[in-house]
């Protein structure tokens, strides 16, 4: 009762003029910039610190807390239109998003993506509220095993759904797993694939790997094609949602809802994990399993508000253990600690006003994305009318002023080239490029919690089962893996009975 006293005092302070403007402000920009292919909300954040400085904490994070979802979804707008994500939590989106865009349905993904973070936001917030105890102290107490095993179910479930055969999947996630592996080795310190060159000491940054693989190789790829065939102008569709529509996309936002909070309140979590759960489930659960691939809203709208709850699960830890659970929250945390805010258990004790306005302003920022943004759905849908070439000389330059931003190093730029190649070639053999993001993003991570779990336990492979939480995961890839064969081995004995029949 106490928390629901505070949130709404956090609400009377929010409910200012100015600062209801600087959330206004804060969602824009946020949302502006994370369609620019490969700056996403931590960039953003990071740019605007200075500006800052100048206010007062609580107005400062008014806006942070606008530029953090609007960053969030701001991303979905390029998957969507493009085939192009703003940041690495919106290249689930792309799948079914830029098909649908394709059919004439870009204004129906878009608006499924704006009210499923409207929604997944607002009761990841309110979750925020109400249990943060509670998932703080389930967090922590999971150890090494059970953040491996995990991400082994993350490995199992994209490559399992997506694409046309197994085989492909294990390919394109072998691809991802060795650009993963490029940098220092954080155990021994050795370098590794890196041939020689210091700047790859650090490894390839995912904003680079995925603006190449999914920007720069649609690029190439439907350059390839613009001489075989002229380009089509692609039709904008009806401007809203259709009742089928809606039917369709409720349950996967709550379902999306309860992978993306859960997941992003864990400490080695984030938006990466759930957003691809939650594809693979839609697609598991699907009545209409022969759209998938072609352009099912469902595939939009589970992602999408799996990626804001989770946005919303990642404040969990930052604010209760100072514990960031990626690049925004990291840039967040700096934030507090140039005001001489130190986030941890004693928080909410010293500073609860300043955290109950942030609280607070996440509510209202989300409430002003969904009012920007869906009514802007068919507009944006336009861009799609923008002649092929034009647009897609757009794409490259942004997207190679975004991955340049990233590091300011020229070898990017070869390495965005090359990566784009990569990417034309795996759209020409019909591999996947879901896995290798996937590979890149949690093979690092993978790797590190398997290694540690080895080493406390001696280097036994008894290491790798944790508790619980691990014995359950292995079972259910298990599961996933045998139930194929098992299906098979079950319809052969049934139709030879036919047969003989």
């Amino acid at each position: 009762m106490d928390n629901l006293n505070n949130l709404m005092q956090g609400f009377a302070d929010v409910m200012d003029p100015l600062n209801l403007l600087l959330a206004l402000v804060g969602v824009v920009i946020g949302t502006a910039v994370g369609v620019l292919p490969g700056i996403g909300p931590a960039m953003t954040v990071a740019l605007l610190l200075p500006v800052t400085y100048g206010m007062e904490p609580v107005q400062a994070f008014i806006m942070f807390a606008g530029i953090f979802y609007g960053g969030m979804y701001g991303g979905s707008t390029t998957s969507i239109l493009l085939n192009t994500p703003g940041e690495s939590s919106s290249v689930v989106t792309a799948i079914e998003g830029n098909k649908m865009a394709k059919a004439g349905r870009a204004a129906q993904a878009l608006a499924t993506a704006a009210i499923g973070s409207f929604v997944a936001g607002t009761i990841g917030t309110l979750l925020l509220v109400l249990i943060t105890p509670f998932v703080v102290d389930f967090a922590v107490s999971l150890g090494a095993p059970d953040y491996f095993a995990l991400m082994l179910l993350s490995f199992i479930a994209v490559t399992s759904v997506l694409g046309s055969s197994r085989i492909r999947g294990f390919i394109s996630l072998l691809l991802g797993l060795t650009i993963g592996l490029v940098g220092i080795d954080t155990v021994s310190g050795q370098q590794r694939l890196t041939l020689g060159i210091p700047q790859l000491a650090d490894g390839i940054d995912v904003v680079v790997v995925a603006v190449g693989i999914f920007a720069v190789g649609e690029a190439l790829w439907v350059a390839a094609h613009l001489r075989r065939k002229p380009a089509e102008v692609v039709p904008v569709g009806r401007p809203w949602m259709g009742r089928q529509d809606w039917k369709r996309s409720w349950k996967p936002w709550l379902r999306g809802t309860a992978y993306g909070f859960p997941f992003g309140a864990l400490p080695a979590g984030g938006a990466e994990i759930p957003t691809f759960l939650s594809y693979a489930t839609e697609k598991r659960l699907t009545k209409h399993p022969e759209e998938f691939g072609k352009g099912a809203i469902e595939g939009v709208a589970g992602p999408e508000a799996a990626n804001n709850a989770s946005a919303a699960g990642t404040l969990v830890p930052m604010l209760a253990i100072g514990l960031p659970t990626n690049a925004t929250a990291a840039v967040m945390l700096a934030a507090f600690q140039s005001y001489g805010i130190q986030p941890g258990p004693l928080l909410f004790e010293r500073e609860a006003s300043l955290v109950w306005v942030l609280i607070a302003s996440l509510f209202i920022g989300n409430l002003l994305l969904l009012l920007l943004n869906l009514p802007l759905a068919p507009a944006w849908a336009k861009l799609l009318q923008i002649p092929r070439p034009y647009l897609y000389a757009g794409i490259l330059f942004f997207a190679t002023m975004g991955a340049y931003a990233v590091n300011a190093q020229p070898l990017d730029l070869f390495i965005l080239l090359a990566l784009g190649l990569v990417g034309f070639a795996m759209r020409r053999f019909g591999l996947p490029v879901l896995p290798l993001i996937v590979g890149v993003i949690l093979g690092p991570r993978a790797e590190l919690q398997g290694r540690r779990s080895l080493q406390l336990s001696g280097d036994e492979l008894s290491g790798l089962l944790g508790g619980p939480v691990s014995y359950t995961v292995y079972a259910v890839i298990a599961l996933v893996l045998v139930w194929p064969l098992a299906g098979r081995f079950v319809k052969r004995p049934l139709s030879r009975e036919g047969v003989g029949a």
